[in-house]
């Protein structure tokens, strides 16, 4: 009898296919919507988790508190090579290397760009594998940079692949950071956004003569040994730290950062997105679920001397609901399979366009099957409960008033 249900459905939907397909159009971009939003959203959460598997546990970031945007963008606290020196004095620490960052001005093939300029430690080879660690960095041309040099520089990869000074810059070239040139030795792997692509990175140096920056340094990274623990460390670098700047609990003026408390932050930010995002997506797929309500309610008008036929010869009250809502629900989950293949093609476009013409990998389409089915299981279901107050009206028809009904 199900089956006969089903049936009937489709004919009827069929029948007013117009209405029908009206109809579907709201749940469909209503279902496009929220599919999208949530594909994209969970893409960035599994951007955010791969960047902190590459991380690893073992490590901890220490930056001057109230820094306002990237480290080297100024601030009124700063750290300096001193407090290096604390950090690497703490128990449990098996090193620690440190990074300062300016906007430099880069000046080739006769073309000026300002971009950031990072200053890292080379005499020491553990500290500047520590920093490509941490960062997920490799090279991608040439070679690193070496202890004892001066005026050489690793370039960002969109500095090669790009086209940011009208041709790529290549390891062996020469190109100018304030009005001082420096050699290409080494080309960087892509990191997967354009601000880390188009990085360039120079001894800690050449950086404080180019800057004139003195013994700052705007981001200390800290490796702990095997076998500690990372609270512990942390915990007692914090200790240290606050004893040599003569700070206590109320004016402390650094932040350290263990992955355990960037991951939670990080996933503080995304889950509030997503919410405000599926908070936009159920607005539309309240629109479609009217839709379908009207849809429905106009159907059982239409039919009223139908359903006075079906009662007069033996229909009960139940398979009058039960056909109505199969039909709004047949409505919901068309509109929804076309809402998520639609939506899947939307999603990757979305994530071709980011790759390509921005050049990141973070903007990325999930196409978790839990979305999918749950895209499709929920357009079933707002159809249903649209369904439902119009199917109960139908049901509680009289077969007298249905079939004198003009």
């Amino acid at each position: 009898m199900i089956n006969d249900f089903f049936k009937m459905a489709y004919r009827n939907l069929i029948k007013r296919k117009t209405r029908s397909l009206l109809t579907v159009l709201g749940i469909f971009l209503s279902i496009l919507t929220i599919f999208v939003l949530l594909s994209l959203s969970l893409g960035l959460n599994e951007f955010v988790n791969e960047q902190f598997e590459l991380l690893g546990t073992d490590k901890f970031f220490i930056q001057p508190k109230g820094q306002l945007g990237v480290p080297g963008s100024g601030g009124a606290v700063e750290l300096t090579l001193d407090d290096v020196e604390v950090i690497e004095k703490v128990k449990g620490i098996e090193t620690v290397t440190y990074m300062t960052i300016g906007n430099g001005k880069i000046e080739f093939n006769e073309k000026i760009r300002y971009y950031y300029v990072i200053g890292l430690p080379t005499e020491d080879d553990t500290a500047m594998e520590l920093v490509f660690e941490a960062a997920d960095l490799g090279i991608e041309e040439g070679r690193d940079m070496k202890g004892g040099e001066s005026k050489k520089i690793l370039m960002g990869y969109n500095y090669k692949y790009k086209n940011l000074f009208g041709r790529p810059v290549h390891s062996g070239d020469t190109v100018k950071i304030n009005g001082v040139e420096f050699e290409v030795v080494g080309i960087v792997d892509a990191v997967g956004n354009p601000g880390d692509d188009q990085q360039t990175y120079i001894s800690f140096e050449d950086y404080q003569d180019l800057f004139d920056s003195g013994d700052r340094v705007d981001f200390i990274y800290a490796q702990i040994k095997i076998g500690e623990e990372m609270s512990e460390v942390a915990e007692r670098a914090e200790r240290k730290l606050m004893s040599f700047r003569d700070v206590d609990e109320k004016n402390i003026d650094f932040t350290i950062l263990t992955p355990e408390e960037l991951m939670a932050t990080f996933n503080n930010i995304l889950n509030i997105l997503t919410a405000f995002l599926v908070g936009i997506g159920l607005i539309s797929i309240l629109v479609g679920g009217i839709g379908i309500a009207n849809t429905m309610y106009t159907s059982v008008l239409e039919r009223r001397r139908e359903i006075g036929t079906m009662k007069a010869v033996g229909a009960k009250n139940s398979d009058i609901m039960l056909i109505f809502v199969i039909e709004s629900g047949v409505l919901g989950l068309v509109g929804g399979l076309i809402g998520v293949g639609v939506g899947i093609v939307v999603a990757k476009a979305i994530e071709y366009v980011a790759l390509v013409y921005v050049g990141s990998d973070m903007l990325r389409a999930s196409m978790n099957p839990v979305i999918i089915m749950g895209c499709l299981v929920f357009a079933f279901t707002i159809g249903l409960v649209s369904g439902v107050l119009p199917s109960y009206q139908a049901g509680k028809l009289k077969p007298v008033d249905a079939l004198r009904y003009e």
